[in-house]
């Protein structure tokens, strides 16, 4: 026994700036950005936290599937960007909706919403759930430095969430994992230890562009080549590729590589900009409430980010 998903939600915060609001105070251009990541504008957070965010996506994804808060049995949220260590934001959200079920976050940053339905098969394959709700909440805003233009052009805020029943639409999967921090990584504050020897570091987003780039594409074409060989699958039996959106490049190459018709590809980035881990169900929220899917279409979801980390799957809609 697997899941099924029954219901989404997402939410973003008003506030959007546009790639021309940006060039204002950052060495950049919207023709710039939209060429090389291919975002034109983003929300980011003005008294809005990520909870705040990931509570109001969870509500409508609640909604959307009919489903009683009292009625979940488990909770999971992702998150690089928090209010706080602890509680975690899954702790939050379980309190602020009235739920009563054990909660817990993953961290897996970009490929984390995948980790997470993985982490929730575990669960319905032992019957000990039989309705979840993953969260994936970002204020990515308050993580980078708005004086580099290699990473705050990329990035937005927003969460999204889907709420899974116990059934049988969770296929396949395939997950990486090649630590190391030389690639992505967000320091932490190292604290005022009178002992600490160590050196501060900024803590913000740092990332190598090109290594990002191309680790990311070649994840994405692997991943999806192996589930859909391992699954007895051609390209032909997927409705759709919802991927990460991270760049609108990577995307544009790993279906170049696969030889993939570019609308086989959901795209949103040019709207949110990169979310992280709520990416993935903020595109399948807006997929889900524009009908474009239909029951029985077999999706890949394919992602990847820091760890380095990816991670795809197979889902029965």
């Amino acid at each position: 026994m697997s899941f099924s998903i029954i219901g989404t939600g997402m939410y973003v915060p008003p506030r959007i700036v546009t790639n021309d609001e940006l060039s204002r105070f950052v060495d950049t251009s919207d023709e710039w950005i939209r060429q090389r990541v291919g975002v034109e504008r983003r929300h980011v957070c003005t008294d809005e936290t990520a909870t705040d965010l990931a509570c109001k996506a969870a509500v409508r994804a609640l909604e959307n599937s009919g489903c009683d808060p009292k009625e979940l049995d488990i909770i999971i949220a992702a998150t690089v960007s928090g209010d706080m260590a602890c509680p975690s934001v899954s702790c939050m959200v379980q309190r602020r909706i009235g739920a009563e079920c054990f909660a817990f976050d993953i961290n897996a940053a970009c490929a984390a919403f995948v980790f997470m339905l993985e982490t929730a098969a575990g669960f319905f394959e032992r019957g000990r759930a039989r309705k979840a709700l993953l969260v994936g909440a970002e204020q990515m805003s308050k993580i980078v430095n708005w004086e580099d233009r290699g990473t705050c052009v990329i990035f937005g805020d927003g969460a999204g969430a889907v709420v899974l029943e116990a059934g049988e639409g969770y296929i396949d999967s395939v997950l990486t994992t090649k630590g190391g921090d030389e690639v992505i990584k967000i320091p932490h504050f190292i604290g005022k230890s009178p002992f600490s020897t160590q050196k501060p570091q900024e803590p913000y987003i740092c990332m190598e562009g090109q290594e990002t780039f191309k680790y990311a594409v070649n994840a994405m074409c692997s991943d999806i080549r192996r589930l859909l060989e391992g699954n007895g699958l051609t390209l032909d039996d997927i409705a759709l590729i919802v991927p990460h959106q991270a760049n609108k490049r990577i995307i544009d190459l790993a279906a170049a590589r696969l030889r993939i018709p570019a609308d086989k590809f959901y795209v949103n980035i040019q709207d949110y900009g990169n979310t992280s881990s709520a990416s993935i169900p903020i595109a399948l929220d807006e997929l889900n409430r524009s009908g474009r899917l239909k029951r029985g279409d077999l999706i890949i979801l394919t992602a990847f980010g820091g760890g380095l980390s990816n991670a795809s799957c197979i889902i029965k809609w």
